[in-house]
């Protein structure tokens, strides 16, 4: 086999259809998030505007964190030496665990390097625990759920998107002795639906199965602390296992567990991605542990974020723009098509100085191709102003290169 020959194929695929993906380079500027500079190709720089980062709320610059950043580094230096097991479990490890916990209101919790990890690590280890394990997954679950589910070798049900239905139908089928574990998102970040929380615990509660709690979109950004939608709708005492992330709202980096301190214990104890992976930063978990603390009071961040995001949304609708609305900070333009997705993408950073990264398939269906904007309580009035006038000419410059096309 010609190896070259089999990755340019792969690649040339990928230009085909007008979904190769295109990193570019940003550095954000401490204290003014969300303005970065950009170096272009050619090695020049241009300042831009941020309108797609998963830093909800800023907190990747709020000096509280910093600030516990700095001290950290001074006092430990960079890194955790080793894994969990192995030299690699700090105080800090300790003190963001128990954070994590009390913002869940669950007994324990328990660090990962990322929310992805988390997943993938967590469910992949349940069927260890629980010999004969059936996961009920819901259809448009994160990829890192997916994983974890694919590879645990239990048995799996996969339910229609929010279906509780069907979701019923899948779980009456089955030997109601045998284990079952359903696993749901809070907020599905591509659309900004919610799930049926509720719902779902009920059905638990019927048929004698544990529910596992993606809140990765969710923490920091709702309920009284931040703690999520379960916390906002008062469900989070009927949720076996919640996952969240630290490099979200939060603005740092990681991902977590929480659950009773058995079920804590024994993902420890069971699970490779935990086990054999070196810890976090003690610096990391040190900010982190900051800004969940800060982020328990102040909701006022949440609730500027929310009417950044009605404000956005609204002025979308009234362009006509195809915009998807759930209720929920994320805030989707519906575009179609790959190559017109890059297009808008390419010319509002060139033109505009506005930085959205084109979501195209496989994170989203085929013909669902969007820009997925994410305003943030640090983008001000103006910074919509200007985005809405942008997305109002490049939308009709567009259609109309459509028009033409087509003809």
């Amino acid at each position: 086999m010609t190896y070259d020959v089999a990755l340019d194929a792969a690649l040339n695929r990928l230009h085909e259809e007008g979904r190769y993906r295109t990193f570019i380079e940003i550095e954000r500027k401490r204290g003014h998030f969300p303005h970065a500079v950009w170096t272009r190709p050619d090695g020049t720089e241009q300042d831009i505007t941020v309108w797609c980062g998963n830093d909800y709320l800023g907190m990747g610059q709020n000096p509280v964190v910093l600030n516990a950043m700095r001290e950290a580094i001074d006092a430990t230096g960079a890194g955790s030496g080793g894994t969990r097991n192995i030299s690699g479990t700090t105080i800090y490890h300790r003190e963001l665990e128990a954070e994590i916990a009390d913002l869940h209101q669950k007994e324990a919790a328990l660090l990962f390097t990322s929310a992805y990890i988390a997943n993938d690590a967590t469910l992949s280890t349940l069927p260890k625990l629980f010999p004969g394990l059936i996961i009920y997954s819901d259809a448009l679950n994160h990829a890192s759920m997916i994983e974890g589910v694919r590879r645990n070798g239990g048995a799996k049900r996969i339910f229609r998107h929010n279906d509780v239905a069907h979701l019923r139908e899948l779980l009456e089928a089955d030997d109601p002795e045998t284990p079952k574990v359903i696993a749901f998102e809070s907020i599905y970040s591509m659309d900004g639906d919610l799930g049926p929380i509720k719902e779902i615990c009920d059905l638990a509660d019927e048929f004698g199965a544990l529910t596992y709690l993606d809140e990765v979109h969710a923490v920091g950004m709702y309920g009284a602390r931040g703690a999520g939608i379960a916390e906002r709708d008062g469900l989070m005492d009927r949720l076996d296992i919640i996952n969240g992330t630290l490099g979200k709202a939060f603005g740092v980096q990681g991902g977590y567990i929480a659950a009773s301190a058995k079920m804590v214990d024994a993902v420890r104890s069971y699970a490779p991605g935990f086990i054999f992976t070196t810890s976090i930063s003690p610096v990391i978990a040190a900010g982190a542990t900051a800004s969940i603390r800060y982020l328990k009071e102040h909701s006022e961040l949440r609730d500027l974020q929310q009417e950044r995001a009605k404000v956005l949304k609204m002025r979308l609708k009234a362009l006509g723009l195809p915009i998807i609305d759930h209720g929920t900070h994320i805030v989707p333009v519906m575009v179609g098509d790959p190559v017109h997705t890059k297009s808008i993408s390419d010319m509002l950073l060139s033109d505009y100085g506005l930085y959205v990264q084109p979501i195209n398939f496989p994170t989203v269906p085929r013909g669902t191709e969007r820009l997925r904007f994410t305003p943030s309580p640090v983008h001000s009035p103006d910074m919509l102003d200007g985005l809405v006038r942008a997305m109002d000419g490049l939308w009709n410059h567009c259609a109309l290169n459509r028009a033409d096309m087509s003809a």
